[in-house]
């Protein structure tokens, strides 16, 4: 096993790549048995690992410094590259679910790998090379420019992420002040990224049409693999949100408000939770760190060993600077079994989260590290989420190492903040049906659109001194409106399954943690659904899921008295 540092970035030769690929499907397709067939399915997914491990390498080193010539080469390169790599793969799924000994291999490999391959080759054809290409370009622009902020505030320089930990100030007027900044940037930016969003919209509706969809909703849900559940059932869920989550939501908001004692807040004030400040994390990076590593490994014998590989193989970048990319994620390296943590720590308790969401993230990559077939290593996404959002509340008990006296502060906020955040997620949902419905709007059109409907799922938010806001510019912060079509909506679908997980864990933990590492083994075998059904969980799509799982929510809210933090 290597350290990051050492891992080295072999730059794949597409002629190469062509004929590797060329050869592999020459083989399976004259395959004269199934043990043979097999061996070149093997065969293929140990080479799609190789391939998955240099792409994401240079995706990590890219991510780590934009500025850095190199780095940028080498993600124009991929760029370019990566729509004839998926048209391999795209040649392959076609010889794999016409296999001579597909019965057999169904048998050994699970029907669900055939049925993955299938989706696959309904989102794909040459013919959208180009648009693919110009799609990987525009999402690269975009994160560039979101990475290039440089804004002055009291003396020093921050980015987007960095000036975030100020939204969280005590005091009202610095966080105002670097809010009206932050909407300024956005203001001073938004023509540039209206008109990478108007291209992405109109490429993506394009391709959709090339491949026979009426638009780009049934095209975006087949990209994110979503083989057990539609537009419809989303919106039946939606509805939910919105009957049952809502009422709730602006009771906490009101709440909140009036601990503030602010009669008139604005959208700058609700990421304050209580005027004596929001519970912070009591050290920097390195003393986080520290105790991440005494929390998991009292937590159990598997996070304990995982935790410490990661640190010992340089596989966390956590602190923001200048030129890294904004946001936070965890990413995977076939060859070497190992993911990858990134994010930018600002300072706020999101620093902790990170220790805790995109450890949970990482542990499923660990977890299922051994399952040899690629595509199912890893599930869908609104799956992924489930092991991120639920470890944050199965590490709970231990948040007196990060926040000392504040431990419950932090809980209360941090557990009101999930339950608010969905609400949120669903706007951004609702939005992107609406505008793959509506491709040839304008982005002033957009904005409105997004500000109706935001006003519908979180009617308490005002914009006073944020033009670009109140027109319903915020939408363009959001970097997976831009980058993950239709992704957003997973991490409430995730949120809804995790907070059953911490229902159950404060009644019984052992228990809790063993269903929470079975469905981390269980990887991607089985789709959304199935995973939840394996595993005992709860359908956030059944009418009346939501409305059980937050009653006991309510109950737990009401354990603290929040006026006294």
């Amino acid at each position: 096993m290597k350290k990051l540092s050492e891992m080295k970035f072999i730059k794949p030769n597409l002629k190469k790549v062509e004929a590797k690929m060329n050869e592999i499907i020459h083989d399976f397709e004259n395959a004269k048995s199934f043990n043979e067939q097999d061996a070149i399915l093997k065969k293929f997914n140990k080479y799609s690992d190789h391939l998955s491990t240099n792409i994401t390498i240079a995706s990590i080193r890219y991510s780590c410094d934009t500025e850095n010539e190199e780095n940028v080469k080498n993600q124009e390169y991929l760029d370019e590259i990566l729509p004839h790599i998926s048209n391999y793969i795209n040649k392959f799924n076609k010889v794999l679910v016409n296999a001579k000994f597909r019965k057999e291999l169904e048998e050994k490999w699970g029907s669900y790998l055939f049925k993955k391959a299938e989706i696959s080759l309904e989102t794909f054809d040459e013919s959208i090379i180009p648009e693919l290409q110009e799609e990987n370009k525009l999402t690269s622009e975009y994160t560039k420019i979101i990475a290039s902020a440089q804004i002055e505030f009291r003396g020093n320089v921050y980015n987007l992420s960095q000036l975030g930990r100020f939204a969280q100030d005590a005091d009202r007027n610095t966080r105002k002040e670097a809010a009206i900044l932050s909407a300024k940037w956005i203001e001073e930016h938004d023509p540039a990224i209206g008109e990478i969003y108007d291209k992405l919209v109109k490429l993506r509706h394009s391709m959709a049409q090339k491949l026979g969809y009426k638009n780009y909703i049934e095209l975006g849900y087949k990209n994110l693999g979503r083989t057990d559940y539609n537009s419809e059932m989303v919106a039946n869920y939606r509805k939910q949100i919105y009957e049952d989550l809502v009422p709730l939501t602006n009771k906490l908001f009101k709440e909140q408000a009036k601990r503030l004692g602010i009669k008139n807040p604005q959208y700058f004030d609700y990421n304050l939770m209580f005027l004596s400040g929001n519970a912070m994390p009591k050290g920097n990076k390195d003393y986080l760190v520290a105790q991440a590593t005494k929390m998991y490994s009292e937590l159990s014998k598997e996070t304990d060993v995982f935790f410490k590989f990661m640190q010992e193989y340089e596989l966390l970048d956590l602190e923001a600077r200048k030129g890294k990319s904004g946001g936070g994620y965890m990413t995977y390296l076939p060859d070497y079994k190992a993911p990858f943590i990134f994010s930018n720590f600002n300072g706020t308790s999101g620093d902790v989260e990170v220790l805790t969401h995109e450890f949970g993230h990482a542990f499923q990559g660990y977890m299922s590290r051994n399952i040899s077939c690629p595509d199912y290593r890893s599930p869908t996404l609104e799956a992924c989420e489930i092991h991120s959002m639920s470890m944050e509340f199965i590490t709970y008990p231990w948040m007196e190492l990060f926040f000392n006296e504040e431990a419950d502060k932090y809980r209360y906020s941090h557990a009101v903040d999930a339950i608010t955040f969905i609400p949120y997620g669903v706007t951004v949902d609702e939005f992107q049906h609406w505008v793959y419905e509506n491709p040839n709007v304008t982005h002033a059109e957009r904005c409105a659109k997004w500000r109706e409907i935001e006003k519908k799922y979180l009617p308490h938010i005002k914009y006073k001194d944020a033009p670009v806001y109140d027109k319903g510019g915020w939408w363009i912060k959001q970097s997976h409106i831009f980058n993950s079509p239709f992704y957003y909506i997973d991490y409430t679908l995730a949120q809804v399954v995790a907070f059953e997980f911490f229902n159950e864990d404060r009644k019984n933990h052992n228990k809790t943690w063993k269903k929470y590492v079975k469905l981390c083994k269980l990887g991607g075998q089985y789709p959304f659904t199935q995973l939840l059904e394996k595993t005992h969980l709860y359908n956030p799509f059944n009418d009346g899921t939501v409305k059980k799982i937050i009653k006991p929510l309510k109950k737990y809210l009401s354990t603290f008295d929040a006026s006294k933090f």
